[in-house]
């Protein structure tokens, strides 16, 4: 087969493909689910305490190692 034949199969499969399994409806925006909600901002309140904290850590090592402490 030449490139041409691949690319285009490959075009109109990805076209006509079958649904997502994992979305079978779409969410309802007027309840949201606040267990998801809470678990992401908790998730990314975490990322953002251990950025600080690794900051904080590598400002200090800087210190250290230049004499500036």
């Amino acid at each position: 087969m030449t490139f041409n034949r691949l690319l285009s199969r490959a075009v109109l499969g990805s076209r006509v493909g079958p649904r997502s399994v994992f979305t079978s409806s779409k969410p309802d925006t007027a309840k949201p689910n606040w267990f998801r909600v809470g678990l992401a901002f908790g998730a990314s309140a975490v990322l953002w305490g251990l950025l600080f904290n690794q900051h904080s850590t590598d400002v200090h090592e800087y210190k250290v190692r230049n004499g500036l402490e």
